[in-house]
C-alpha cells in the first residue's frame, strides 16, 4: 500500500514566460492561484489550479537549455489532463490554433485520447474519462 495521496503539482520551465503564461491561462483556462517574481533567481513562478486540486507550477529561468523531446528522451514523457468530453476539448484547442494530433483509442482501457504541444513543445495529453 502506498503512502502517497495523489499528485500535488507538475513543474514546467518555460522558454518564453509570457507566451506560456498565456497558453496555460487563456488557451487551457487554468486559474491563477499565485504569481511571484523571484528577484534573486530572476525567475517567475506561477501557480495554476486544476479543478481536482492538483496544480501546475510554471517557471521562467534565464538561459535554460532546450529539452530533448523526440525521439523519446529520459525524463517526463508527457503530462496528461483528464477531460470529460474529448471532442469539445479538441475543438477548444483547435479554435485557438493549437495543433492537435488525431484522436486515438487506448487499446487496454478503450478510452479516447490525443496529444498536443505546449509553447515549448512539451507533449501534453487529453485523456477522456467518464
Amino acid at each position: 500500500m502506498t503512502f502517497l495521496n495523489g499528485l500535488h503539482h507538475a513543474a514546467i520551465i518555460a522558454s518564453d514566460y509570457p507566451r506560456s503564461r498565456d497558453f496555460y491561462t487563456r488557451v487551457l483556462g487554468l486559474d491563477i492561484l499565485m504569481e511571484n517574481f523571484r528577484e534573486e533567481r530572476r525567475s517567475w513562478k506561477l501557480d495554476l489550479a486544476l479543478p481536482d486540486g492538483s496544480r501546475i507550477e510554471l517557471f521562467s529561468f534565464p538561459d535554460t537549455p532546450p529539452r530533448p523531446s523526440r525521439p523519446e528522451a529520459h525524463g517526463l514523457r508527457h503530462l496528461a489532463f483528464a477531460v470529460r468530453d474529448l471532442d469539445k476539448a479538441v475543438a477548444r484547442l483547435t479554435a485557438q490554433d493549437v495543433a492537435v494530433e488525431p484522436i486515438r483509442r487506448d487499446p487496454y482501457t478503450g478510452a479516447r485520447f490525443t496529444f498536443f504541444p505546449d509553447p515549448d513543445d512539451l507533449p501534453l495529453e487529453l485523456y477522456e474519462t467518464a
